[in-house]
């Protein structure tokens, strides 16, 4: 069993992007800036856009954080995504999800510019990467992608089910893992809430990749040997022992399903460290694509 190390490839991942920054500032070019816009107090949404601050500090990168009240209207919103669209100096910016329940997400995702769309979101970049045509991958899956080329899993020709059906992961997922790329070329199931007998899809799957946000659904008598599992989830589970009194868990069962496996992510430090990594590289593409 190896262990798909996210931490570790994310690492080596900032290194090199900081080793094209050094390049670009050496030869003049513009620095690479990114933003981010931040509505109300949400602790998780906190926490990752702070680790996306600290990430641009690593590599380089100049950054903006727009840190809006709770109370925000979505007029305001949408005057300050307008205000990063016509900003030169901002190659590419994020509008942290989830956003407060009296703001319409869809149309506030509709508002970014997609030549500066990091995320991946935009239904120009959901196209253009449905045709596989050049496009920002949304950061999770291309994550994804990231490790399963590294560590030089073999997809193709290979039976990938899917796990959930979200725009974030599951469905460009299921998309990318299909179409002529390095990893890809797989025959694709996409199981979900509503597919019946779903053990017998994981049981002949080759590489199981889980997001639908259940933690340790997945188990071992759901899986055969040799599989490899990509586990997206991450999910705070009440946990007495531990000091902060809760441990954080996947959507698989790790202690059953690692030792039928040839590859596992594990959770933390498998796709989570990787999403903030590719983010980093759509936002150094959008760079390089303007000069």
């Amino acid at each position: 069993m190896i262990l798909l190390d996210g931490k570790k490839t994310s690492a080596d991942l900032k290194l090199e992007i900081a080793a094209s920054v050094k390049k670009i500032k050496e030869e003049g070019k513009k620095t690479p800036h990114l933003a981010a816009i931040l509505v109300g107090t949400d602790g998780a949404s906190m926490t990752y856009v702070n680790a996306k601050v600290k990430a641009c500090e690593l590599v380089g990168f100049n950054s903006t954080l727009v840190d809006l009240p709770e109370e925000t209207s979505e007029e305001t919103l949408l005057k300050e995504i307008e205000n990063l669209n016509n900003n030169d100096d901002i190659d590419g910016f994020i509008v942290q999800l989830p956003l407060p329940k009296h703001i319409d997400e869809q149309k506030v995702l509709m508002a970014v510019n997609p030549d500066k769309d990091v995320d991946g979101f935009h239904p120009t970049n959901v196209g253009r990467m449905t045709l596989d045509l050049p496009s920002f991958l949304p950061a999770t899956p291309f994550g994804i992608l990231e490790l399963l080329e590294r560590y030089k899993v073999e997809t193709s020709g290979k039976h990938v089910v899917v796990i959930g059906r979200s725009h974030i992961v599951g469905r460009p997922m299921s998309i990318l893992m299909s179409q002529k790329r390095k990893a890809g070329n797989a025959t694709v199931t996409v199981a979900h809430s509503r597919t019946k007998n779903l053990k017998e899809f994981t049981l002949q799957a080759d590489i199981i990749i889980a997001a639908l946000g259940i933690p340790e659904f997945l188990t071992g008598d759901m899986v055969k040997e040799g599989v490899t599992i990509i586990d997206v989830g991450i999910t705070r589970v009440e946990d007495v022992t531990k000091k902060r009194g809760y441990r954080l868990a996947g959507d698989v069962h790790f202690e059953s399903v690692s030792p039928k496996s040839a590859y596992i992510t594990p959770v933390p430090g498998g796709v989570g460290p990787m999403t903030i990594a590719m983010l980093m590289k759509n936002t150094l593409i959008a760079c390089e694509l303007k000069s």
